[in-house]
């Protein structure tokens, strides 16, 4: 009976993890969702409240991390279910990192609409950020239900986003080069181009922790990309 208690709490540990990873995600969607909102529609009251909710994610990593390292510490967990820990600390650690980024997103926007009051650009990052948004929320999904199929449908999809950047950072280049809007504001929306890229490239690392979860080992396959995404960080 006494080890039936041990179990069962075990398991109440690791489903609470997971719950505070589903807040997380939740979080996370959220302040994308909401980053693109304020960006396309120009609400400085609405971006200057995601800048300030990016502490909420902080937060809630942290206690995610220190909840995880006291499993181990007082668990001994082993195969799978060391796994299903580990996991849970990067996927909080890309999550987090998800939330660093829509707040950039934000900051920039406040500069473009500073710089630009009259609105006259007419950079369009709608296609990059519906379907960013889309392979969150997918992926999310995925580690929730334990879906390896639908988590390396959205690991394929990375490729889709890169060769959208490619054509948005292509097109910003121009439009700089014939003068025909800002260069400051030109080269913010190249960093908003860039991050929400790069939130791309973290729902497919987020992918690829479920398949890992699913299978025991990361898919074998190359993770396709297009060329110029290989460029470093840019937040």
């Amino acid at each position: 009976m006494q080890d039936q208690h041990i179990v069962s709490s075990f398991d109440q540990e690791l489903d609470a993890l997971n719950q505070a990873i589903a807040r997380l995600g939740g979080l996370a969607e959220q302040q994308l969702a909401a980053t693109i909102t304020a960006t396309e529609s120009r609400e400085t009251s609405a971006l200057s409240a995601i800048i300030e909710k990016d502490q909420q994610l902080d937060q809630l990593e942290f206690e995610i991390n220190e909840k995880a390292i006291e499993i181990i510490a007082t668990r001994g967990p082993m195969a799978t279910d060391l796994r299903r820990i580990i996991s849970a600390l990067k996927i909080a650690a890309v999550l987090e990192r998800v939330g660093d980024l829509s707040k950039n997103i934000a900051k920039r926007t406040l500069v473009i609409i500073e710089k630009d009051a009259e609105n006259n650009s007419d950079v369009s990052i709608r296609r990059i950020a519906e379907t960013v948004q889309q392979m969150l929320h997918q992926v999310l999904d995925a580690y929730a239900t334990g879906d390896a199929k639908l988590a390396m449908d959205v690991w394929d999809r990375d490729l889709e986003v890169d060769q959208m950047h490619n054509s948005l950072f292509g097109e910003l280049l121009e439009n700089i080069a014939q003068q025909k809007a800002s260069p400051i504001v030109s080269s913010h929306y190249l960093f908003i181009a860039k991050n929400l890229e790069r939130i791309g490239d973290h729902t497919t690392n987020i992918a690829e922790q479920v398949y890992y979860l699913v299978h025991g080992a990361f898919p074998t396959d190359e993770r396709p990309k297009a060329d110029l995404a290989q460029s470093p960080d840019i937040d």
